[in-house]
């Protein structure tokens, strides 16, 4: 079964409200093992809705359409529909009483049009709305699946997964489940990612490959179709499998994590603690990793050493160093680390010093930069950058590469025993 997602409002289309309702739809459609191959806007125009249902009834077993049962004029979802499938609407006495006893349990008037919503599709199936006032419904016509939802996502996501899914779940006879697993990758573009798999993405059916690039990280997005959803999930792994033997140094985590998330997770699970120096990066890093639940178990502290006086009387670094070498360089981040690790007394430093723009420093460009990490036991490290962006491009990106490059010597740390 094929699916297509109509979403019926202006307001939409204006800007005014994001349409989490699709988003919500499809994983709830994916679940089911049910297509969705598009997803459509119009505005509460009923002729633009003509065409929009005329065009997906091409492509679409299903479509489902959200907003526009409301009661004012420009509700017209249920109106169209009937005239465009030749049915009429008719009341539906249990959703009439739902609302009349509403407006009697809240005091206020019963105005004539509120009788609106209680219209339903002749013949059609009721998806009662224990949140609200329209009902849902579903109705069959010439092959194809209409379902009707209202707008607010608190009617629907409680209507969908209550009445709605079931619905499907038994009209979808295939009953295929779709599982997805979003791998997530970093210290690698999108367009080296893809020739290191491209013969893997040419030759994709079951599962699928979706590479997809974003603020500095790269993800792929697996997807497998099966009527046995363990089944599905082996077919993930051998998948997975393929492709962390090609790029698996560059993964990270998987699914709604990211680089700081999982900082935080191994160094709880390896009972370290950390400390930072931030130049350039202006506690950024500070900022990110204690906006985390439980970050007080592994965070002992940090010091924004912007001067280089600060630099040199707080954290010790040497004034050879910043008269010779510089602020942004090597060695200015490797006794950066080492320093603050010391002045903390935690088991890990990591500093971040360079350049962010808009303008050079010291005589170096733009873009550069410098990160130390110090672990206690292990030679202390440090990575040059040469980024490209605007200033707080950079800071977010060195701040990225700090987890990144703190991660790897964990994970190397961890084989070394």
């Amino acid at each position: 079964m094929n699916a297509e997602i109509i979403a019926v409002g202006s307001e939409l289309l204006l800007g005014q409200i994001v349409n989490t309702n699709a988003r919500f739809l499809s994983q709830q459609l994916a679940d089911l093992g049910i297509n969705v191959y598009f997803h459509t806007v119009v505005g509460d125009n009923p002729d633009r809705l003509k065409t929009a249902i005329e065009i997906a009834e091409r492509r679409a077993d299903l479509i489902i359409f959200t907003g526009g049962l409301g009661p004012t004029k420009d509700d017209l979802t249920k109106e169209t529909i009937a005239r465009h499938l030749g049915k009429e609407l008719v009341t539906d006495e249990n959703a009439l009483a739902s609302i009349e006893l509403y407006f009697k349990r809240t005091n206020r008037v019963m105005t004539e049009n509120n009788r609106k919503q209680a219209l339903v599709l002749s013949g059609a199936h009721i998806l009662p709305n224990d949140h609200g006032m329209a009902p849902g419904m579903i109705v069959e016509s010439n092959g194809h699946s209409y379902m009707l939802l209202p707008g607010p996502p608190k009617e629907l996501e409680p209507m969908f997964s209550q009445y709605g899914y079931q619905v499907l779940s038994n009209e979808n006879m295939a009953n295929e489940v779709i599982v997805s697993r979003v791998l997530r990758f970093f210290g690698i573009g999108e367009a080296a990612l893809e020739t290191e798999l491209m013969d893997l993405i040419d030759a994709q059916s079951n599962p699928t490959i979706a590479p997809l690039a974003g603020d500095g990280e790269v993800t792929l997005r697996l997807t497998a179709k099966h009527v046995d959803g363990k089944k599905a999930q082996s077919l993930l792994d051998e998948l997975e499998k393929t492709i962390n033997q090609r790029v698996g140094v560059f993964l990270y985590g998987y699914d709604e994590t990211s680089l700081m998330d999982e900082v935080m997770k191994t160094l709880k699970t390896r009972k370290f603690t950390i400390s930072a120096a931030e130049s350039l990066t202006g506690g950024l890093f500070q900022q990110q990793l204690t906006a985390l639940s439980g970050a007080s178990s592994v965070f002992y502290g940090g010091v924004v050493c912007y001067s280089n006086d600060v630099k040199q009387q707080l954290l010790q670094v040497r004034q050879e160093t910043l008269e010779t070498q510089g602020a942004v360089s090597e060695q200015c981040a490797r006794e950066l680390a080492e320093n603050t690790s010391k002045l903390f007394n935690s088991d890990i430093g990591i500093s971040f010093t360079g350049v962010a723009g808009p303008e050079e420093l010291e005589g170096k460009p733009v873009g550069t930069v410098f990160i130390g990490i110090a672990l206690k036991g292990r030679p202390t490290i440090v990575e040059k950058l040469s980024l490209a962006g605007t200033r707080e491009a950079n800071r977010t990106r060195a701040v990225k590469f700090g987890c990144y490059f703190l991660l790897r010597t964990l994970k190397e740390s961890q084989n070394a025993i």
